[in-house]
């Protein structure tokens, strides 16, 4: 089982940045992707950013976010700069690979909070 640990969310000013990490952990054999989506209340879920080799962006973030991967800790950050109040939003983390039984998995985080208001 795959287990995904977010961190690093929180209350900003909008201008403000604010970065979060996810760590995988558990029976791992390789990542091909790890992302973030969010959720904003009363709508649907929605991706920010994916990396698995290159880098993906919502048009919503690009220019403002930025994603990266730590391949060896089997972690992904998602920079946020230029915070609006438009990007509050729970922030779930994605992967998805093979476990250690040669089997695909995709698995999400627990969601972390992120508001962004004066």
């Amino acid at each position: 089982q795959v287990q995904l640990a977010e961190s690093g969310g929180g209350l900003v000013q909008p201008g403000g940045s604010l970065r979060l990490s996810c760590a995988a952990s558990g029976s791992i054999f390789s990542i091909n992707t790890m992302g973030w989506y969010r959720q904003a209340p009363g709508k649907q879920r929605e991706l920010v950013a994916l990396v698995g080799g290159s880098a993906n962006y919502a048009d919503s973030v690009k220019g403002r976010f930025t994603i990266s991967e730590d391949n060896a800790k089997n972690t992904v950050y998602l920079q946020m700069d230029s915070l609006k109040p438009e990007d509050t939003a729970v922030y779930y983390c994605y992967a998805y690979g093979t476990n250690s039984d040669y089997r695909a998995f995709s698995t999400w985080g627990q969601g972390t909070q992120v508001t962004v208001s004066s």
